[in-house]
């Protein structure tokens, strides 16, 4: 069935308080996309963010991040008055988000609203943390001693707690018993209210389609409490890291630090540690978007403290046998490969016998430092999600405006693009004509938004993750547009599409 969807990070939702919530504007938005004949709503990774505030570098693969909690859902329940947060400063600019000022105000807010829960041994919150106790306690209690440190990295702690000693961490359970109950707190506010949203998205039709990082962060709660799944030496600290090499993108290559994976201690173990971090993803999402495919087939390991991944070498990965595990175990799912960039017989082989659909961006298809052939819409078979653009990719009207001329010239030829329609709306109708059975196309470009919208330009630091959707950017004229081109090509939900047909019928 050809589908459609809508990439829209929680964190652009627009909001009063600096930054998308699950509240009020999640559950319009959620309702935008059902009136615009949508099937799926992607979202970015929703850990906690650390450093940079990416969220592909979280302080875990489970947790929930703090600032997406709805003020004024809480205060609806009763756990907070709106009093205790309006009058605080949430920024000036409600097109882009303030880590700062979240990182200062949120959570004294949050504060107030955990010391509210009932904390009796036989209510939800209660149930919860015995529920989620396989992640939950190593997470809260890392977060304790991050907080009780000043925030540095668990790399820099005490040698005892660094190494997990384990009676220095049964002393800090006892000592920080309050710290790590609100950030239990803070968690089951997180998932109560994801789940809502949830339930609200699949009763519309929308799934969900969440993305998972393949790899994590050095700072977090998965390798503190993990260290035997990483390649760390005997103090703790990774021998490699990862990153991708020099290429006509980038003559350093990139180097994203994060710690590799310990793949034949996994394998012993039959992958026990990735297989409980999928399952728990699909806990959350109803499709899954695995980041860095590739890196399963094979991964580039970069020396520890080289400032560049120009010394790197390829190191071989599991490859398809992991897959296997991950059918065998969860049983099939509904899993989208980021296959992008430079591909190998090994790579395009996994992906084959994975049965997993790769990505198609239409931006490739016209960069003349690649290939750009397999990105063009008539090579496109059925088996496939095709996007206008990604995350890390600039607008569609930024990329027109910063791409080389003959790349743009040919975008306006292939594509037949002119400004009366929109080239943004000419780009996104060639990914919904394409045969790729799912669309997925970014907010900024449905917006008409040029490249201050931008969500992310990769190894550059200072600009990223802030971009927000004004408030009332998206309304009903949108939602009829959208659903128009939804109906011509035959991306409607079923149901939708019944009732497109009925109308006709009727006219």
């Amino acid at each position: 069935m050809r589908r459609a969807g809508v990439l829209m990070p929680i964190s652009s939702l627009p909001s009063p308080w600096g930054i998308g919530t699950m509240g009020a504007e999640a559950r319009s938005f959620v309702d935008f996309l059902a009136d615009g004949g949508q099937s799926c709503w992607q979202i970015l990774p929703v850990g906690p963010t650390s450093y940079g505030d990416s969220p592909y570098q979280s302080f875990s693969s489970f947790a929930g991040n703090p600032y997406f909690i709805d003020l004024d859902d809480l205060a609806e329940e009763g756990l907070l008055e709106r009093e205790e947060y309006a009058h605080l400063d949430w920024g000036e600019d409600p097109s882009q988000v303030d880590y700062d000022l979240m990182y200062q105000n949120r959570y004294p807010v949050l504060r107030l609203a955990c010391a509210r829960l009932d904390r009796s041994g036989t209510g939800e919150f209660a149930a919860f943390c015995r529920e989620q106790e396989s992640w939950l306690e190593d997470y809260a209690l890392f977060m304790a001693l991050k907080e009780k440190f000043g925030g540095r990295s668990w790399q820099e702690w005490p040698e005892k707690l660094r190494l997990r000693r384990t009676g220095a961490l049964e002393k800090a359970r006892k000592e920080l018993v309050e710290e790590t109950e609100f950030w239990k707190g803070v968690q089951y506010l997180f998932f109560r209210q994801w789940h809502a949203l949830k339930k609200r998205a699949n009763e519309k039709g929308i799934s969900i389609i969440g993305d998972l990082p393949i790899y994590v962060s050095g700072d977090s709660a998965d390798v503190w409490a993990n260290p035997d799944q990483f390649q760390l030496d005997e103090k703790g600290r990774p021998t490699e890291v990862a990153g991708c090499p020099p290429d006509g993108f980038s003559e350093d290559g990139q180097l994203w630090g994060n710690p590799l994976f310990d793949w034949e201690r996994m394998k012993q173990e039959n992958y026990a540690w990735w297989m409980g971090r999928i399952a728990f993803q699909f806990q959350i999402y109803d499709v899954l978007r695995i980041d860095h495919f590739r890196g399963f087939d094979a991964y580039y390991a970069i020396p520890y403290g080289d400032k560049t991944a120009r010394n790197g070498r390829w190191r071989p990965g599991p490859g398809i046998e992991f897959f296997q595990t991950v059918k065998k175990t969860l049983g099939k799912k509904e899993i989208i490969a980021e296959d992008l960039g430079f591909s190998t017989p090994s790579v395009r082989k996994m992906l084959r016998q994975s049965g997993f659909p790769g990505m198609k961006v239409l931006q490739f298809a016209f960069d003349s430092r690649d290939t750009g052939s397999d990105y063009l819409p008539h090579c496109y078979g059925r088996h496939c999600v095709v996007y206008a653009g990604t995350h890390d990719n600039d607008t569609i009207l930024g990329w027109m405006k910063s791409a080389p001329r003959k790349d743009v010239q040919f975008a306006k030829e292939y594509l037949r693009l002119n400004s009366r329609e929109g080239y943004n709306w000419g780009m996104m109708r060639a990914a919904w004509a394409s045969p790729a059975d799912l669309a997925i196309m970014q907010m900024q470009d449905l917006l008409g938004l040029d490249g201050r919208a931008r969500m992310n330009t990769p190894s550059t630091l200072g600009d990223n993750w802030k971009w927000r959707a004004l408030p009332g950017s998206y309304d009903e004229k949108l939602s009829r547009r959208l659903y128009r081109e939804m109906r011509v090509y035959q991306r409607l939900p079923q149901q939708g599409r019944k009732s497109a047909n009925k109308k006709s019928i009727e006219k």
